[in-house]
Order: structure tokens, then C-alpha cells, then sequence
């Protein structure tokens, strides 16, 4: 059942903000700076020694991948390019973390593509795919390859039932740029059974489209998906199951290449009107009623997913970019907003959507970054996670200075960590299940680090 605009413009102003990250609301000169941390957060970052991970005092990191350096388990290099990641309870205390390695294209363009494993390739062409690295109680670890022959695996998601969703962000046709097999698939991926990973399908009934996360509504059971494009900006898609359907494990592989609804938004403001882009929104707080467009050819047989709409018939975003599940919602985030898009300009937006309600609450606004090159200016917000001891804490890919930066519950910013190494962005950022560590990644060459030290709740003020 849809909320219609009369039904949302009559509750719209007595809905309350949901979510444990509340309104989080960050301007341009209100961003954290590492030495004004105000007794948030976890105080000021320290310069690396090694040239790697600035962090705050009492902190520490180790190195459990590097592009190029570490090795798999059957000899080969550690892929480039790392991205999305999830992280998985495994046996005996191991932490099992699946590693997305976003790269694009032929094979012979990349120096460590994904090894083409025997009985896990979808295209022998294509250089993407996914690794899992086993992370054991006395620190040792191992790799091997989940996926091999996709392309630009860029975010992905966690499944309720305990599997990997890696999305590939490129939509590239069978005898386009080298590829042997269309592309712009979701793909499943299990940590704790790789003989679950053989064969490679796509589950076509998420569409075709540069895709870029996904997460599952545990209790529904829909899935929802962002798309990273532009001309015209990219679109948040929700994929309602087939009746009767029932996930689990290994069950995305049994659905038709139609099965169930793929659709896309429509949003309309408290007053009724339509908005046409998420960059419409100036304020955190801003409450938005959705409405679900069908999409009429999921595969994009002649025309992009996106391209099927007309300019009054869904609402758009800029760069949509990670997701996480959480507090009954899907927190989504717009990684930036320029000319390209018809509102107002910013460097970044998280939005949650209340799958009751319906929804869509502005959490996060970044102002537009004057001097991305100063440390301590946040932009780019991309990978999200939501904290196990409050707010958020986000991987930033902006135009000057990285950093893993954290959100409270009200609005105040605070450094995490800084990359020391280059100007690559952050991705993959992720709790062990217990909380004790924060995995996250440099993207270029690819160097997956796990961080410890005081974690503690972060205050709300």
C-alpha cells in the first residue's frame, strides 16, 4: 500500500525522526577539525611514524592485506583496488571479512587482477571480484578469492542470513570494452562455504545498472539498492520479493530473472510537491514520503534503468553511494552534489528510510568543502557503518585530505583516522562482530587494515 501525498502532507509534520543517530547536522565551518575536538570523539590525530594511519592516542593498526605484497593462500598476489567490506563470525573465534576489489575493465589492465579460481568465475575477461580473508584469534590470516571475473566491485552489502551481496558498478555489455559477458549484476557470495561460491549467476531480478550497495530488510524481505551515475543522476531502487519467497541461504539463486517488483521513488515534500533530486534538501530533518515507480525493463535490454523514467516521474541523487541496515531503516548516502544535480550544491548527505513510514529523513548534511586540502574539512561521505557505540562512522572519498570520520547523535564531527600514505579514498569500513576492531581500507593500491584501542560510546552532545 502506498503513502499517498495527501496521507503524508496530513502526518508529515508529527512524524518522528527514528534511528539511533537522530538529526545529524554538520555545516561547513562546523566541521571537526583534528586539534578542536572539544572533548568529542577520541581527540586529536597523531602523524603515522610508518607514513600509513594517523590515529588518536592509544590506537594501533595492523596491516592484513596490501595490493601487491600479501599473498593468497594459493600463492598469488592481493588484488588492487580494495572497496566494500563486510565482516562474519566465523569458527572458533575467526572473523571472516569479504573484501570487494574495484577493478574495472580488461585483465591486462591491471598489475593483480582477481585470480581466475577455478569454478568461481563469471566472466574470464573481466578483472573485479572478491576476496575473503580469514582473520584468527592469534592475529594470523589467510586469502582467498570468493568471486573472480566481474567487474568494478564497488559496495556491496551484509545479508540477515550471512552472505555477501557485491554489486558491480559497471554496466558493460557482452563485447563492450573486452567483457565476454554483460555486466551491472548483483552477485552472492558466502564466507563460510566456498563451495556455495561455485558456478557464479547473477541475480538478475536486482536489474542491471551501475550498481553500487544493497542491503535486506530482515523482516519484509526487500532489498534496496543505490546506483552511482549521472546524466541523470542515479536512482534508490527497492526490489520487492515474489510472494512466498523465503531468503536464505543459497535461495537468491532459485529466482527467475523477473521475479518480484524492481522499483524506484517518487518523493513529495509535507506540502505535497514533488521533488525531483535529493539535492532539494537544505536542512537535516527534512522528512520526505515515498511513493514506488515500477521499473518497466529491469535488465536495460535498450535503454538504462535510469533513462526509463521521465524528469516528473521518480526522484534522483548524486553519486548514492553506501548503505547500512539498522534501526529498523536503511541509512543511504549521497556523496556529493554540483551542477549535475538541480538543487542546492553540498559535499555529502546521509539519508535513513523508514521502511514502516515510508520515509526517506535527511541525518547528514556536509556544506560544500571551501579548502578540501586543509586537514581536519570533511567531504565525500562514500562506505557507512553504523556504529556499535553510537552515530555513524564513514569512509571518506572527497577531493583533498581522507580521513575516517565519526557522527553523534548531535551533529558533532570527529576524526578517526587519516590516510598518511597518499590521497586514495577510505572504504570498507566495518565493525568485527564483537565491536573490538574497525576494519577499514585505502582504496589505491589496495591495503586492508584492522584498528583497535579505547572504543567507547561516543556523547550526544
Amino acid at each position: 500500500m502506498s503513502l499517498t501525498r495527501r496521507e503524508f502532507a496530513a502526518t508529515g509534520t508529527a512524524l518522528a525522526l527514528t534511528g539511533s543517530v537522530g538529526a545529524l547536522a554538520t555545516a561547513p565551518g562546523a566541521v571537526a577539525a583534528p586539534r578542536e575536538t572539544g572533548g568529542r570523539g577520541y581527540g586529536p590525530l597523531l602523524d603515522d611514524p610508518a607514513g600509513l594511519l594517523a590515529l588518536p592516542a592509544g590506537f594501533s593498526y595492523r596491516v592484513l592485506t596490501h595490493a601487491g605484497v600479501t599473498r593468497l593462500d594459493t600463492g598469488e598476489f592481493t588484488p588492487d583496488r580494495h572497496d566494500g567490506t563486510a565482516a562474519f563470525p566465523g569458527p572458533r573465534g575467526v572473523t571472516l571479512l569479504v573484501n570487494n576489489h574495484e577493478l574495472k575493465g580488461p585483465r591486462a589492465r591491471w598489475e593483480n587482477p582477481v585470480p581466475l579460481a577455478d569454478g568461481l568465475v563469471y566472466d574470464p575477461a573481466a578483472a573485479g571480484g572478491c576476496t575473503v580473508v580469514e582473520v584468527r584469534r592469534d592475529g594470523r590470516t589467510a586469502e582467498w578469492v570468493g568471486i573472480a571475473g566481474t567487474s568494478t566491485n564497488c559496495a556491496g552489502g551484509a545479508t540477515p542470513w550471512g552472505t555477501w551481496l557485491t554489486c558491480e558498478e559497471n554496466s558493460d555489455r557482452a563485447g563492450e570494452n573486452g567483457m565476454t559477458r554483460d555486466h551491472g549484476y548483483v552477485f552472492e557470495v558466502d564466507p563460510c562455504d566456498r563451495r556455495a561460491n561455485r558456478d557464479p549467476r547473477p541475480v538478475k531480478a536486482f536489474g542491471r545498472f551501475d550498481h553500487e550497495a544493497v542491503v535486506v530488510d530482515p523482516r519484509r524481505g526487500h532489498a534496496y539498492l543505490t546506483e552511482d551515475a549521472s546524466g541523470p543522476n542515479g536512482l534508490f531502487y527497492r526490489w520487492v520479493p515474489p510472494h512466498g519467497f523465503r531468503h536464505g541461504r543459497g535461495r537468491l539463486r532459485t529466482l527467475a530473472d523477473d521475479a518480484g517488483v524492481l522499483q524506484a521513488p517518487r518523493c513529495f515534500d509535507s506540502g505535497g510537491r514533488f521533488v525531483d533530486d535529493l539535492s532539494r534538501a537544505t536542512r537535516t530533518g527534512t522528512v520526505l514520503g515515498v511513493d514506488w515507480v515500477d521499473v518497466p525493463d529491469r535488465d536495460a535490454s535498450a535503454v538504462p534503468v535510469r533513462e526509463q523514467f521521465g524528469d516528473e516521474a521518480v526522484t534522483r541523487g548524486r553519486k548514492l553511494e553506501g548503505m547500512w541496515w539498522a534501526d529498523g531503516g536503511a541509512y543511504l548516502v549521497s556523496s556529493y552534489a554540483r551542477a549535475e544535480s538541480p538543487g542546492t550544491p553540498h559535499d555529502g548527505q546521509v539519508w535513513f528510510y523508514d521502511p514502516r513510514r515510508r520515509t526517506l529523513t535527511l541525518k547528514v548534511l556536509l556544506g560544500v568543502n571551501a579548502d578540501p586540502g586543509a586537514d581536519g574539512a570533511l567531504d565525500g561521505p562514500d562506505n557507512i557503518t553504523v556504529s556499535p557505540y553510537g552515530g555513524l562512522v564513514i569512509a571518506e572519498d572527497g577531493a583533498g585530505v581522507q580521513h575516517l570520520f565519526g557522527a553523534t547523535d548531535s551533529g558533532r564531527t570527529y576524526p578517526i583516522a587519516r590516510n598518511d600514505l597518499n590521497d586514495s579514498e577510505f572504504a570498507g569500513v566495518v565493525f568485527s562482530p564483537d565491536g573490538g576492531t574497525l576494519y577499514a581500507c585505502i582504496q589505491r593500491p589496495g591495503i586492508l587494515v584492522a584498528v583497535t584501542g579505547p572504543w567507547h560510546r561516543a556523547p550526544r552532545r
